[in-house]
């Protein structure tokens, strides 16, 4: 098979055109940029364009494939090229269910907690010797590539974005796997760009449940009021499983799961992560594994990268950095590190990076998120929101729309990253918040630099 990726440096796309070559195909690609890690990653595999630019000499009608990425805009002279000779034209998702069509499809989706629901399970699978094909937001330890395609294994585990498949194609990505098993973890209001209401979003999720395969089964957070009622006007022959937060306790800073007799000690915390332990073992037991075997793996489980990561820690302060942006996430994070620390101060501070996140009608959904910590600190480049081409937001419309007691905002990292490191971190934490860098910072080196 010879497979063409136009925009292939994205994070998802040079990872599938990694998982095709070990395939064993043919692929080429172009971008007209490409950054780390996807450049080296490419480099190394023998996939990285020769040169950055678009080239209409790279569409031939030899080509089995085109995969177009989100990057690529509708006058992509490759793409128009394509359309031209009839090739056939994939989004990222479409190609990942036409590699999977025969398979057992598991699509974790929600607003919140798919990548690491999907981590879990993947982990899971893993631990115990179980062949299984794979796509996630996020890189794992023990994976070499977010995405894994073979011939061999006859389960396929995917995180289901409701983001848009491609500039062709407007369906959200998780409408083009047609689950055999689906979990949603929760409906928060994102993407405010592409689903302008929050109704029109909750519809996106009620046309998920429909595909569902026949007989196929639905997992899903029982005390979400939206899942409740897309539950319950889904298909009769849809099984329905509803999941809460596992029995837990939390003894000198460490949460085990309570199963009967037993205390499972594990390495992550928070209800939120409870709530994705619960859902992740009702995906495993769908799929043939014991309790016994979930167990066994997840006292294992570290985490995926940049979800409550640890940067740095001493016997009396940790520096957690997280992917949180959203509201829902945001409360989540800050809530589960202040209930597993209650003895310590915690400084949280947070990058709004998103282009939701920095739209000024989107900001009030934010209200009360930080209240959990002692020190509140919220950043935002006035230079990113007008690369986005978004009406500029002001420090005190930032301040009233938290509406947390003694909140902090910054517009400029280098002040803000002085005045972090002159407070005094003994028995405080420290939880850094960004889908982005706080405008091009090293993380671990702060890290290191304050404890």
């Amino acid at each position: 098979m010879r497979v063409h990726f136009i925009a292939i440096g994205g994070s998802a796309m040079h990872n599938l055109a990694i998982a095709l070559h070990k395939k064993g195909y043919q692929v080429s690609g172009s971008d007209d940029e490409v950054f780390e890690p996807s450049k080296s990653r490419l480099k190394s595999y023998g996939l990285l364009p020769e040169k950055e630019g678009w080239f209409t000499e790279n569409i031939t009608s030899e080509l089995d494939a085109v995969i177009l990425g989100m990057h690529a805009r509708l006058d992509n002279p490759e793409l128009i090229r394509a359309q031209e000779l009839g090739l056939k034209i994939f989004s990222y998702p479409e190609y990942l269910y036409e590699q999977t069509k025969d398979k057992i499809r598991v699509v974790i989706g929600g607003s919140h907690g798919k990548t690491t629901i999907t981590s879990m399970i993947m982990h899971v699978f893993r631990f115990n010797r179980i062949e299984f094909d794979y796509m996630v937001g996020a890189q794992l330890e023990g994976f070499d590539t977010m995405v894994s395609l073979t011939e061999e294994a006859r389960i396929a585990v995917f995180e289901g974005d409701e983001y848009l498949s491609s500039p062709i194609d407007p369906r959200p990505k998780f409408h083009l796997y047609f689950p055999n098993i689906a979990l949603l973890s929760g409906i928060a209001w994102d993407h405010i760009n592409v689903f302008p209401t929050f109704p029109f979003y909750v519809e996106q999720f009620q046309i998920f449940t429909g595909l569902i395969q026949s007989n196929g089964s639905l997992i899903y957070f029982g005390n979400d009021e939206n899942l409740e009622q897309l539950a319950a006007k889904s298909r009769v022959d849809i099984k329905k499983f509803p999941y809460l937060s596992h029995q837990s306790v939390i003894e000198n800073g460490i949460t085990y799961l309570l199963a009967g007799n037993k205390k499972i000690r594990l390495q992550i915390f928070g209800d939120h992560n409870l709530q994705n332990i619960s859902g992740a073992q009702l995906v495993c037991r769908q799929l043939g594994l014991s309790d016994e075997q979930f167990y066994s793996a997840i006292a294992e489980f570290k985490g995926a990268s940049r979800r409550l990561e640890v940067l740095a820690e001493t016997e009396n302060c940790v520096v957690f950095n997280d992917f949180a942006h959203s509201p829902s996430k945001l409360k989540a994070t800050t809530e589960a590190v202040k209930k597993q620390f209650p003895e310590r101060k915690l400084v949280a501070v947070l990058e709004l990076h998103t282009f939701s996140s920095l739209k000024k009608e989107f900001l009030t959904q934010y209200k009360n998120s930080m209240d959990a910590a002692d020190l509140a600190i919220v950043y935002f480049n006035p230079h990113t929101i007008e690369h986005k081409k978004l009406e500029p937001i002001t420090e005190q419309q930032v301040a009233e729309a938290f509406d947390s007691p003694g909140l902090m905002v910054s517009t400029n990292s280098d002040q803000l990253f002085a005045f972090l490191k002159t407070q005094d971190w003994e028995n405080t934490n420290l939880l850094l918040m960004t889908s982005g860098n706080f405008s091009g910072k090293n993380l671990k080196e702060l890290a290191k630099d304050l404890i």
